[in-house]
């Protein structure tokens, strides 16, 4: 995934609403018409975006042992 470019920015597209209800009813709409593939494309910008260069190091794994009562 060396090779990842991000999108460009469309801002011709801007929406208003007039309360967060109606904006999150619209966001839920519109991811719920894209496909599994989109959105999982998607949350990989999101992480990309928010880790940057740590985005492509293995998550670490824990293990822990409880001893029930």
């Amino acid at each position: 995934m060396e090779d990842f470019e991000f999108p460009k920015l469309n801002k011709t597209v801007l929406s208003i609403f007039s309360s967060f209800d109606e904006a999150e009813k619209e966001d839920k709409e519109y991811w719920l018409s894209r496909t599994p593939s989109e959105r999982l494309a998607y949350m990989e910008l999101l992480r990309r975006i928010n880790y940057g260069t740590a985005a492509t190091a293995r998550l670490q794994r824990v293990l822990e042992i409880v001893e029930r009562k």
